[in-house]
């Protein structure tokens, strides 16, 4: 695997790792907590952040050469996600909604890339793709209840392909401008339409303690930080590849439920947590290309 391609897939993973916090840091959110304001102050905390972030390293460059319909388009698919997925959670309950909008991304990826951008996934994709979304289903219905909302399922198959859509439209952008400042832009974009959401809404829950600090590590940590290793890493990694890299975070959300939150993990979901394991290394693991006689004659 190349240097470049290797760290990109890092950049990936650490990204999804820092997803899977999500839904330890609602737990801590007081009760009466509203999800579509909570969204829309995540993105708006990780679209600042980013902005500081670009200006000072001066990557935004002429405002006229910008990509606006690409940046339009990631934006919404941004805002679609937030949206989707924390209503799928409401209705559905989290595993139902993380199984259903993750498990169904990668899918959803692997035939955009394709159509749009003539990525062919190839076997490798495809096993660790199967390896990883059986790993979320034994996740799932490990907890034994699972919540059938018709309409929880459509939000949450939503999600999952504004995921994908959103993946495929900033990587298109990567190809001509710096991570940081196409994340900046998409995310403030994003937060802006989402800003509507917040109106005549209950704000008083966040003048809780708790509320801040959830907010903040939901902006800083799992929007900022976040979007900016996955634009770090998509730019050497493939739509397919990286979108199958994100499901390390439902694996990353049962670990911290069993250690912070003190949730019992099954056998059921300790062979979900080692099949998304299984798929992750099928992706991450691979035999080094022999050199080129051309390359074996270069200099050290």
């Amino acid at each position: 695997m190349k240097e470049s391609n290797s760290s990109g897939v890092l950049f990936v993973l650490g990204a999804a790792l820092l997803w899977g916090t999500t839904g330890t840091a609602q737990a801590f959110a007081p009760a009466g907590f509203d999800s579509s304001v909570l969204g829309a102050l995540r993105l708006a905390i990780g679209g600042v952040i980013l902005m500081c972030l670009a200006l000072a390293r001066r990557e935004l460059g002429p405002l006229k050469g910008w990509p606006l319909k690409g940046a339009l388009m990631a934006a919404l698919f941004t805002a679609c996600y937030q949206l989707c997925f924390f209503a799928a959670v409401a209705r559905t309950g989290v595993a139902v909604g993380t199984i259903v909008g993750i498990g169904s991304a990668p899918v959803a990826a692997g035939l955009l890339a394709f159509l749009f951008r003539g990525e062919k996934p190839g076997w490798r994709w495809m096993l660790a793709t199967l390896l990883a979304v059986g790993g979320c289903i034994l996740l799932g219905v490990s907890g034994g209840k699972i919540a059938v909302d018709p309409l929880g399922l459509l939000l949450a198959l939503g999600a999952g392909g504004s995921y994908a859509a959103y993946t495929l439209a900033i990587k298109g952008m990567l190809d001509h401008r710096p991570p940081t400042a196409v994340m900046a832009v998409v995310v403030c974009l994003g937060a802006l339409i989402l800003s509507p959401m917040m109106l005549g809404k209950d704000l008083s829950w966040l003048a809780q303690e708790r509320s801040i600090l959830v907010v903040l590590h939901l902006g800083i940590f799992t929007m900022a930080l976040s979007y900016w290793l996955f634009a770090r890493g998509l730019k050497s990694v493939s739509v397919a590849n990286a979108v199958t890299l994100s499901l390390a975070e439902p694996m990353m959300a049962a670990l911290l439920g069993l250690l912070v939150l003190g949730e019992i993990l099954t056998t059921t979901a300790g062979f979900g947590v080692g099949l998304i394991f299984a798929g992750l290394l099928v992706l991450c693991l691979r035999r080094p290309r022999p050199a080129t006689p051309a390359e074996e004659e270069l200099p050290e």
